[in-house]
């Protein structure tokens, strides 16, 4: 049915150039058609001028003849270029240009393309167009109750719906979202970077003076964190500044001990600048590649916002997170930040835990490192 339907749009294709071709023309005004009215009109002409004695009868005769072998010049010549182009132009090579493009166009497509793979229906895609649409309308809902709050909205919120947005491609409604977050108090550095990125991905990934300014604050609030790094490289690499680039994320790579699943991607990127820049490559171990994200029900659990159903979305994640912990137990950062979000349910023992466990993975770490104090001032507030 498919190569069906190719074979008849192909010679409607063919139909289009071949007709006009095909047509007489007889309708088309040529220099030939011309000749007899120039002739008529200029031997009237001279007859006109002898009758009225403006020219002797022996100029009128000598300027017909003259006329005359013009006219017939003309029409020599004109036929010669008619003869020309019906030989080396005009029809022939728009047949053969009708008759070649789709044989060759199909050739190229059966031999360089894929005509034995099936495409996916319009109806199989039914239930990803239906996910989409659903949280669409959810992060629709999440916004309206977020600028409806008298309050301004909690920044979890924010957080979540410019995240939301930043899945959905809309990197300039996420920068908004974000925005709101990052002229707060409660501001961390995570903000600032994932606002960096989205501001990023709206400027075609090029890293904008506002991009620029949110990638220095998170630095400032955590030197150690990676996207704020990553970023920066990415800003050294537009001042074609590729080496301090690379020495940026080798340096922040070599702080880790362990594997985290972010290394991929700084390994990609150190290993781009170094084929192009001739500098060594880096190798990674071994470890997991995902971390869990946010479902459609997870954002509509959060749409709502309420502080019951809230709590019930944090959940949702601290478990995974947890149950992610008891498989690999050294992940610092995953520590902290299951304990910050213990510290949000106000299940202040399970987050004195939780310090506990990153406490004891910072004895592994340099002094300087900055998560020292945040852990240490966590469990003094807590009462740890």
């Amino acid at each position: 049915m498919i190569w069906g339907i190719f074979v008849l749009l192909t010679l409607l294709a063919i139909s289009f150039v071949l007709y006009p071709l095909l047509l007489s023309r007889s309708s088309i005004l040529t220099r030939r058609d011309a000749v007899p009215a120039i002739l008529a009109d200029q031997m009237q002409e001279i007859e006109r001028d002898m009758e009225r004695g403006l020219i002797s009868e022996h100029e009128g005769q000598a300027a017909k003849l003259e006329i005359k072998k013009r006219i017939v010049a003309a029409v020599r010549s004109s036929e010669r270029k008619v003869a020309s182009a019906a030989c080396t132009g005009g029809k022939i090579p728009l047949v053969i240009a009708a008759v070649l493009a789709p044989l060759l166009a199909t050739g190229y497509y059966l031999t360089m393309g894929s005509p034995q793979v099936p495409s996916m229906a319009f109806a199989a895609r039914a239930e990803e167009r239906a996910q989409n649409n659903d949280v669409a309308i959810l992060a629709n809902q999440l916004r309206e109750r977020l600028e409806s709050d008298p309050a301004g909205g909690p920044s979890e919120g924010w957080m979540l719906l410019g995240q939301t947005y930043q899945r959905m491609g809309r990197a300039g409604d996420a920068v908004e979202a974000f925005e709101v977050v990052a002229k707060r108090e409660d501001a961390t550095s995570a903000t600032f970077s994932m606002l960096a990125e989205a501001v990023a991905v709206a400027n075609d990934g090029l890293v904008v003076p506002q991009a620029k300014m949110a990638i220095d604050r998170a630095l400032e609030l955590d030197p150690s964190n990676p996207a704020a790094t990553y970023f920066e490289s990415l800003y050294l690499l537009q001042r074609e500044e590729a080496r301090q680039a690379y020495d940026l994320l080798v340096s922040r790579l070599n702080q880790e001990d362990d594997y985290v699943p972010w290394m991929e991607t700084y390994a990609a990127q150190i290993n781009r600048i170094a084929a192009a820049a001739d500098l060594p490559v880096v190798d990674l171990p071994s470890g997991p590649t995902s971390q869990p994200r946010p479902s459609a029900a997870d954002v509509a659990a959060a749409s709502e916002l309420s502080d019951a159903d809230r709590a019930e979305f944090i959940r949702s994640m601290v478990s995974r997170l947890a149950e992610r912990l008891k498989d690999d137990p050294e992940d610092l950062d995953g520590w902290m930040r299951l304990a910050n979000a213990y510290t949000v349910l106000q299940e202040q023992d399970r987050a004195i835990e939780a310090y506990r466990k990153a406490e004891a993975l910072l004895e592994q770490q340099p002094a300087d490192d900055p998560r020292r104090p945040v852990v240490r001032d966590a469990l003094k507030q807590l009462g740890g």
